[in-house]
């Protein structure tokens, strides 16, 4: 990594938005919009898994361990606790990046984030250009889990996108504005479905005031006062850092519950599994096989909304699913979702390792590009 000069003006260093939110908020499909509307810049993305079952990267692209080569050229790190390291990993590629994005995790507090860029082995190589925070205005509830990261996500967001207002009426919009509002009266706030929206308005935009963000009284600079300061800080950053991304679940209770197999869903099975959820559970994600089609579908859960899309992407068929919640009864949730599993039928299709195609029925179900389970679409 070539080293800039120990007072680089902003130009000179990469320039960093965050992406927050809540679980289920649209922050990835804000990346992919980003990713298909980047206009030629070289765009490195980050995103901060939940689960020991990395999905975000396989939604974003197909992986290749931890570095993951993007549609567009980009490139993606899945990481856990090794944020630092994966920065590193970015900023010493042959290929110089014009941006990064960071997506943190839907019950992650942004903070340590942002922390972890203000460090002084960071700070002369990058610099945050804003925080970027994706409400859900179909299921804007801060009050049903009382989660102090969830909050601080709008607290600390410099533009806040208010994602599926095709879901909700007029009235309603005014009402989780309004709630924004009395969290961060001086956000800007951009309506969108599929976090569409024009990207002058959230990359390069400046809004980042480090000074505001931190009140901090400052020594002089060279003083014994300001180096251990500085030592202080970096050590602040590192603890706040690490220790977030590892308590950010049990804090606010939450935790992730993974689930993989080779072998298909049956789509019945699992369309009474998803009508039966325990409230508790409240996001769920995944890459999804069916038995009955011959396709790959993108799994999404929010609250009570869920649906399948057809995943244009060729790639293996297993399923990968991720569900976040409270009080989860880890054993029964993977129990049940064995009991979804399709036989393998024995025929000569599945001894060569197909299924048989789906019945004409089966077929009616699947329409508009994808898999309609139940009347509530995300």
């Amino acid at each position: 990594m070539s080293k800039p000069s120990p007072h680089a003006s902003p130009e000179a260093r990469l320039p960093v938005t965050v992406i927050t939110g809540f679980l289920g908020g649209g922050k990835t499909t804000l990346i992919k919009h980003i990713l298909a509307n980047q206009q030629g810049l070289r765009i490195g993305v980050i995103v901060n898994e939940l689960s020991e079952l990395g999905i975000d990267g396989d939604l974003i692209a197909s992986a290749d361990a931890d570095m993951l080569e993007l549609e567009n050229g980009c490139i993606c790190c899945s990481i856990n606790n090794d944020f630092l390291d994966a920065i590193f990993r970015l900023l010493n590629r042959d290929r110089r990046l014009d941006y990064l994005v960071v997506e943190t995790s839907g019950v992650s507090d942004p903070l340590p984030v942002v922390l972890t860029f203000l460090r002084s082995e960071l700070r002369d190589h990058v610099r945050v250009d804003s925080i970027i925070t994706v409400a859900d205005a179909a299921n804007f509830c801060l009050d049903r889990f009382e989660s102090k990261a969830a909050r601080n996500q709008l607290c600390h967001g410099d533009v806040v996108l208010l994602n599926k207002c095709d879901l909700v009426g007029a009235g309603e919009l005014e009402r989780v504005e309004a709630a924004i509002r009395k969290i961060k009266p001086q956000a800007r706030m951009v309506r969108t479905t599929q976090c569409r929206v024009a990207l002058p308005l959230i990359l390069s935009v400046g809004l980042f005031q480090p000074d505001l963000f931190f009140a901090v009284s400052r020594p002089a600079p060279g003083s014994a006062e300001a180096l251990d300061a500085n030592h202080e800080s970096d050590q602040f950053h590192a603890r706040r850092g690490h220790a977030a991304d590892c308590d950010h679940l049990s804090a606010d209770g939450f935790e992730a519950v993974s689930f993989q197999s080779t072998r298909p869903f049956a789509v019945q099975k699992f369309q009474d599994f998803l009508e039966q959820l325990p409230h508790d559970v409240y996001r769920g994600k995944g890459l999804i096989w069916i038995a009955e089609s011959d396709k790959r579908y993108i799994f999404h859960l929010v609250a009570k909304r869920f649906c399948l899309d057809e995943d244009a992407r060729d790639g293996e068929k297993t399923n990968k699913l991720v569900l976040i919640g409270r009080n989860l009864d880890r054993a029964q949730l993977r129990s049940r979702l064995e009991a979804c599993l399709a036989p393998i039928p024995p025929s000569a299709d599945s001894r060569q390792g197909r299924l048989p195609h789906p019945s004409p029925e089966v077929k009616d179900q699947y329409r508009s590009g994808g898999v309609k389970l139940g009347e509530e679409r995300l």
